[in-house]
């Protein structure tokens, strides 16, 4: 009787340790990201690769990270990483065309979690940021700096889409409902500080007193706040941002009373994704959809999203 209780624990610790082994067994993890065409976009894979070397280095997954130009290029890579066996994919596209190689991995057993991205596929994790409630912060931000009433210049981006469209929406709904006096001057613009720089010089010609500037892009932002510095304007007394940028972080930090601040849609969501891939994997039951609020950083509590190795956005 003993010897059959002695091995019948002994089978148990075993199963015990098979069972412990395959709990800390690394998640094999796909990343996939675009190349860079704007800070923000850079920031993403930045940001991507140091939290991928953080968890391979606590053992808890192994990676292979690409860069890609289009969605024929990265459903290449999605074939490979396949084929390297990854459990799962975590993947950013700046574009459309993904759902048939989403949906293909799916139905081959591995978790996809999209960044920043409707893909329409059946199963698919999303994580996302919440580009109506940048609008809906910047607004606030704005009226807390200027009260009710005034001149607020707009800086949208049609070209952007329904980024632009959402900010917007945010921003002026909130505004009416806030601060109904204040008028809102839209002037289109793009999402860099070239294009910051010289629309904000040709607005400033045009207009000789503005309170405050909704930008809705840090880099944007970047590129304003040097034509309003060599304009020598000192009416402006508020100018939003969107996005992470940690340049723009220093701006704020250096020069407080320009009144600078940023609506944060930051590329650090990126952790969120493999947070939650390698949480399915692991049995986890998980939200299909993550949206992660907006907040603002102010001059007051910059220090907090400073991150001075991050050179890149």
């Amino acid at each position: 009787m003993k010897k059959i209780l002695a091995l019948v624990l002994a089978l148990v610790l075993c199963l015990g340790m098979t069972m412990a082994q395959a709990e800390a067994a690394p998640v094999k993890v796909g990343i996939l990201v675009p190349a860079v065409t704007h800070g923000w976009v850079g920031g993403i894979t930045y940001n991507a690769e140091q939290y991928a070397k953080e968890l391979e280095a606590a053992g808890k997954i192994e990676y292979k990270l690409f860069t890609s130009s289009n969605a024929e290029e990265m459903t290449t890579q999605i074939d490979e990483v396949m084929l390297w066996g990854a459990q799962a994919l975590v993947i950013a596209p700046q574009w459309t065309g993904m759902e048939v190689a989403a949906q293909a991995a799916i139905d081959a057993g591995l978790t996809v979690v999209a960044f920043d991205m409707d893909i329409p596929a059946e199963g698919i994790y999303k994580v996302t940021g919440d580009n109506e409630s940048m609008g809906v912060a910047g607004a606030k931000y704005i009226v807390e700096k200027i009260g009710t009433t005034g001149t607020v210049v707009a800086l949208p981006v049609p070209s952007s889409g329904s980024v632009s469209e959402l900010r917007m929406k945010g921003f002026t709904e909130t505004m009416k409902e806030i601060a109904p006096e204040v008028e809102i001057i839209e002037y289109a613009s793009a999402f860099t500080r070239e294009a910051g720089l010289a629309d904000m010089a040709d607005i400033l010609t045009a207009n000789a007193k503005i309170d405050a500037v909704f930008s809705l892009d840090d880099e944007t932002s970047i590129g304003a706040l040097q034509a309003i510095a060599d304009a020598g304007r000192t009416d402006i007394k508020a100018i939003t941002g969107g996005g992470g940028c940690q340049e723009y972080f220093g701006i704020i930090k250096a020069t407080p009373e320009t009144g600078a601040c940023s609506a944060l849609y930051s590329p650090l969501m990126i952790k969120d994704c493999l947070d939650v891939a390698i949480a399915v994997v692991g049995g986890e039951t998980v939200d299909a959809v993550k949206v992660i609020p907006s907040q603002i950083v102010s001059a007051e509590n910059v220090d907090e999203y400073i991150d001075p190795a991050n050179t890149v956005y």
